[in-house]
Parts: structure tokens; C-alpha cells; sequence
């Protein structure tokens, strides 16, 4: 699963300069107000976490690249960053929220992999706690606008100025596994890239493997600006708890 988005430094240079948090952040800070512990799996560069001032912040990552760049970050002196896998991580301890976003469970490509995910989920969270991830809506073939048409952009990097940017992605509809490739030209025309593979998983397949967790879904969103989920919405959000069966 190793991909060099990821675990190469010079293509997570460009992380925080395409991802730059919004709605999901603000989404998720409101959710962790009030709890006492957080556990954000796939932290990334820990941008969403640094920015939260719970007393207990615990961010887990496989990629130690992007573990580099959360540890130096304002405000990740009060965290605890974990190079782990989410599939295999037992800490021993629960959490007030668990998060998983930034379509981090599309990476996970099997059912057994996202049944492990969702098993370290329900692992790590506490009685009464809440948890919330995110997958896009297979129905929207978002991948469609993944192409070089129409996904030319000029990033802001720091160290390299303007860079021009593409993307190209083609779709396996048997599995839902999306493969598709990242580029940027610099200036001095070298081009870095990456080929990567996520996951578009339905929404009945994702109640299945969430029930089979021992987790419950209070409420599904469509978007992280909190509208509810539908056959056509960007987004499968489920924000949920423990069932009652499944609680410690």
C-alpha cells in the first residue's frame, strides 16, 4: 500500500499545498470541543490535529514523511505522533473521538482492510465517544474529472514557486479501485510523479462493514458542511458510537 504521495519527501513537499483543510477541519475541531481525548488515524501532516488543544492528542500515520513534517508543525508539541498501520494499531487505550478523514479509509482496497480500519476504530473508542470518516459517493465518478483536460493547476510551493500540476485516473468497476497519477513540472523541468490506488466503495457495502465493527451510524452527511447524505452527494460521511453491544 506504500505510495510515494506519501512516503517520498519531495511529493509531500506538496501535501499542505493541495490540501489545505476547510469545512472537514471546522467540521471535526467542533466535534473534538469538550472531548478530552482525540485519536486522528491517517493524521497525514497532522495540520487538522496540531490545530486542536484537547488535552490527550494522539496522531497515527504509516508514512513517516508525512509524520516529519505533522511533528514540526505549530502546535504538534502537545501531540503524541505514532508511525503505525490503522489495520494493526492497538494502543490499549480509548477515545473520545476517533477520526479517519481526508478519504484516508480509501485507501484501504479490500473488505478485509476496511474491516480491520473499522476494527481499530471501534478498538480505540470509548464508551459514549463518537467516531466519523469519510469515502466519496461512487455515484458521483468524481475520477471522471481526474484527467489532464481538466485538472491542469498551478500550485504554490515553497521552495519551488509556481509548479504546474495534472492528474489522469481510470476506474476498475468490477472492484471500485480507482487508479490514477499525480504530476508536477518544475521550473527547472524535471516532473515528479506518483501512481495511486483508492477505493469508491457504496454506501450499503460501508452500513455492512460498520455494523459488522460493532459501530453505529447516528447520522450520515453528505458533505462536511453537514448536509444529509443522498444517492447524489459528494460524500459518505457516517459519524457514529459503539453499539450498545459492543461497548466495553
Amino acid at each position: 500500500m506504500e505510495d510515494p504521495l506519501y512516503t517520498d519527501p519531495s511529493l509531500v513537499a506538496f501535501y499542505d499545498a493541495e490540501n489545505d483543510g476547510g469545512a472537514d477541519h471546522a467540521f471535526c475541531a467542533a466535534l473534538a470541543r469538550g472531548a478530552h481525548s482525540v485519536l486522528d488515524l491517517g493524521c497525514g501532516t497532522g495540520a487538522l490535529l496540531a490545530g486542536f488543544s484537547n488535552p490527550v492528542r494522539v496522531g497515527v500515520d504509516p508514512a513517516g514523511a508525512m509524520l516529519e513534517v505533522a511533528r514540526s508543525r505549530p502546535g504538534a508539541e502537545g501531540a503524541e505522533w505514532i508511525e503505525a498501520d490503522a489495520r494493526t494499531l492497538r494502543l490499549g487505550r480509548r477515545f473520545d473521538l476517533v477520526m479517519l478523514t481526508g478519504h484516508a479509509f480509501q485507501v484501504f482496497l479490500t473488505d478485509d482492510d476496511q474491516r480491520a480500519a473499522l476494527a481499530t476504530i471501534a478498538a480505540h473508542l470509548a464508551p459514549g465517544g463518537r467516531f466519523i470518516f469519510d469515502s466519496r459517493n461512487p455515484a458521483v465518478r468524481e475520477w471522471e474529472e481526474w484527467q489532464p483536460h481538466n485538472s491542469r493547476r498551478w500550485v504554490d510551493h515553497p521552495a519551488h514557486g509556481r509548479v504546474e500540476a495534472w492528474n489522469s485516473a481510470m476506474c476498475d468497476e468490477a472492484t471500485g479501485i480507482v487508479t490514477y497519477g499525480t504530476w508536477y513540472r518544475l521550473a527547472d523541468g524535471r516532473t515528479l510523479s506518483a501512481q495511486s490506488r483508492i477505493r469508491f466503495t457504496p454506501r450499503a457495502a460501508l452500513e455492512q462493514l460498520i455494523a459488522e465493527a460493532g459501530l453505529s451510524v447516528e447520522r450520515w452527511l453528505g458533505d462536511w458542511n453537514g448536509a444529509a447524505a443522498g444517492p447524489h452527494t459528494p460524500e459518505f460521511i457516517p459519524l457514529g458510537q459503539l453499539s450498545p453491544a459492543s461497548a466495553p
